[in-house]
Order: C-alpha cells, then sequence, then structure tokens
C-alpha cells in the first residue's frame, strides 16, 4: 500500500498505528542582512529599519531575521543600491532621490520641488499608479520597492548668512539631498550631496554655506544650530519624501508567499510609524531649537517663485529626453493636480484657519 492511499483509507490514527509519521514541512529560517543610508543616531529615520526587521521577526516568530547595518558599517550610504542591485545584501533603506546620478526617475519614488505631500505621496504609491509605475522602473535595477517611511514636510535648511532675496542664493554652497540640487542650481546656488553624518563637518569648516537635511528633530540631535543661526521655511523640494525599503528582486521572488506577506506587512508598519514619530516630536525640537536662539524665517517669495517656474521648465525637460521620466511623471503630475484641487477646499481650509487660532 502506498502513503497516500494509507492515509486516505486509515485515516490519521490509522497512520500513527502503522508507524507512519505524516509529512511536515518545516518553513526554512532566512537571513537577511539590511544597508541603511542613515547614521545609527537617528532613532526616526534609520529606526524605520529597525522597526520593519523586528516587525520581520515577530510576525515569522523568528524564523526571518534581518540585521540592520548603518551607513557605512557594510557600505557607504550612497553605494546601498548597487549593494542591493548585486545581490552583496538582500536590502537597504534608502530615500531614492539619492540615486537620481542614475537615473531622474529615482526622484518621482521620493520627492520632487514643488511635488505631493506625503498623504498624497502614499495615496498615489497605494490607491494610484504610482507603486506599479515605480516597481517597472526599479525592476530594471533587480529591485522590489516597498514604501518604508515618510518625513512629511521638511524644513528649508540652516544658513551662516541670512537670505533676504532670490540674489542671495547666487553661489551658496549648499548640502541638498537629491533631486533638489537641480533646481537650485538653476536659481545660482551650488549644490553639494553630502551624507547625514557629515554635514555637521562641512558646516562648521565654512566648506559649506547652508545645509538642509530634514526638520528640528533630527535637526536638533545634529547640532546644526551651533554652527548657522538662520532656519528657513519651508524646504520646496521635499514636500512629502518618502523612503524605501529595496530588495533584490531574487531574494524576494525565493521566499515563500508567508514571508512575502510579512515582508509588505512589516514595511507598512515602519511607513506609518516613521511619520507618526516625526509629526510627535518636530514641535517640541522646534521650541527648543528656538528658545537656544535659531532665528526662524521663511524664504522670501522671489526665492519660492523662481524655484517653481525653474521646477516647473526642468520637468518638461526631463519628459523631452528621458523616456522613463516622461511615462512615470505624466501620471504623477495628473495625480498632483486632482489632490491640489481636494487639498485646496478641505485640508488646507481647515488647517489655515486652525492656525490662525490661539490654543
Amino acid at each position: 500500500m502506498d502513503r497516500r492511499s494509507l492515509i486516505k483509507n486509515a485515516g490519521i490514527a490509522g497512520v500513527l498505528a502503522a508507524g507512519v509519521a505524516p509529512a511536515v514541512h518545516a518553513q526554512a529560517a532566512v537571513r537577511w542582512r539590511l544597508a541603511s543610508s542613515f547614521p545609527k543616531s537617528l532613532d526616526t529615520i534609520f529606526g524605520a529599519a529597525e522597526v520593519f526587521a523586528k516587525a520581520v521577526k515577530a510576525m515569522s516568530g523568528g524564523k526571518f531575521e534581518i540585521s540592520v547595518h548603518s551607513a557605512g558599517e557594510l557600505m557607504p550610504a550612497f553605494g546601498v543600491v548597487d549593494g542591493v542591485q548585486q545581490g552583496t545584501v538582500e536590502a537597504c533603506h534608502t530615500a531614492p532621490y539619492y540615486f537620481f546620478g542614475k537615473d531622474e526617475t529615482f526622484a518621482l519614488g521620493c520627492a520632487i520641488p514643488f511635488g505631493l505631500n506625503s498623504r498624497q505621496m502614499s495615496a498615489w504609491m497605494y490607491e494610484g499608479n504610482g507603486l506599479k509605475l515605480m516597481r517597472e522602473f526599479y525592476g530594471k535595477y533587480n529591485i522590489v520597492n516597498f514604501p518604508g517611511g515618510n518625513t512629511g514636510s521638511q524644513m528649508g535648511g540652516w544658513y551662516r548668512k541670512e537670505i533676504k532675496s532670490l540674489k542671495d542664493i547666487k553661489g551658496l554652497k549648499m548640502r541638498i539631498g537629491g533631486f533638489g540640487g537641480k533646481v537650485l542650481e538653476r536659481i545660482g546656488g551650488v549644490p553639494q550631496n553630502i551624507p547625514g553624518g557629515e554635514i555637521y563637518q562641512a558646516l562648521e569648516k565654512g566648506t559649506i554655506d547652508a545645509a538642509e537635511w530634514v526638520g528640528p528633530y533630527d535637526d536638533l540631535k545634529l547640532g546644526f544650530n551651533k554652527v548657522a543661526p538662520f532656519y528657513y521655511y519651508p524646504g520646496w523640494w521635499e514636500g512629502g519624501p518618502q523612503l524605501d525599503f529595496f530588495i533584490n528582486n531574487k531574494a524576494f521572488d525565493a521566499l515563500t508567499p508567508e514571508n512575502k506577506a510579512i515582508v509588505e506587512a512589516a514595511a507598512a508598519q515602519a511607513h506609518g510609524e516613521m511619520q507618526a514619530k516625526y509629526d510627535a516630536k518636530n514641535p517640541g525640537a522646534l521650541k527648543q531649537l528656538v528658545g537656544a536662539g535659531t532665528k526662524l524665517r521663511p524664504f522670501p517669495t522671489d526665492v519660492m517663485n523662481a524655484a517653481f517656474k525653474e521646477s516647473m521648465a526642468l520637468y518638461d525637460e526631463l519628459s523631452a529626453k528621458n523616456e522613463n521620466w516622461k511615462k512615470i511623471y505624466a501620471d504623477y503630475s495628473k495625480f498632483r493636480a486632482e489632490q491640489n484641487l481636494w487639498f485646496r477646499f478641505t485640508e488646507a481650509t481647515f488647517d489655515r484657519f486652525m492656525q490662525a487660532q490661539k490654543l
């Protein structure tokens, strides 16, 4: 009698009585390494990868573990995409716009000047065509992406000298993340792409004149207020920058369906928690900075207008020469227009009223 007939005819009791054990397929343990683009000291942005790894381990009952490594530990902050693409590590956590030098389209998966805010970005990703379109693009780099956090709208950075008009941008050497530097350059600035852990020294030594990172909570930790007195807003180049978990496609494809679902759920948890942390921690940090003497300033109107004009011109130019950009930006810009119309009547009006009240 073969094994299947025995189980069918005798039932489990008969099988056990006959001394034949049923087949049990134990799920093999999975061990991954994740390279972050961020220093461990930043519990908000680096911490999202730790939230992700902890959730994966918990949901898998400890059978799927991911070790998280800070920038420079396994590879440089800006080397993580190459690491995932080549399979040196299974995953990374980064800001996609850092890699616009490979293709400007990377920026659309994170933030572009005068783009979507954080809620709109999540809406485009999960309910619009964002995730589908970006996955098609990242597939060319052997990458499967999952949204992995958002900082919310960022500040406009720290300046050693006051910015009174557009002419003060001329020749300004500024550390600015990713794609925003293209627009800064078009309005006269000199962009510098420097990892987060190296910004303070560059600003302190005067190697750069200005620097932006994220917002009050991180900026206070990094001590930028000690070396530059003027703090500008808003970060027009980052209305809602999304971080991503990039996973090597072969590593992801090798997972069981259960583990793939765990990765997706854990990434979604990290995605939501990151912005919640920033929203909760930034107000108190801003009060501390102002209390310590930080000079808070809005960007002059001519700076904002010039940056907007040059941003739109840049996007038209890219659409004319980069097919990857053209395809995705067409969908992105349509979604942005619809979201802008909706928020004008609801979120923005409510926010303006509330912010005028004494609470």
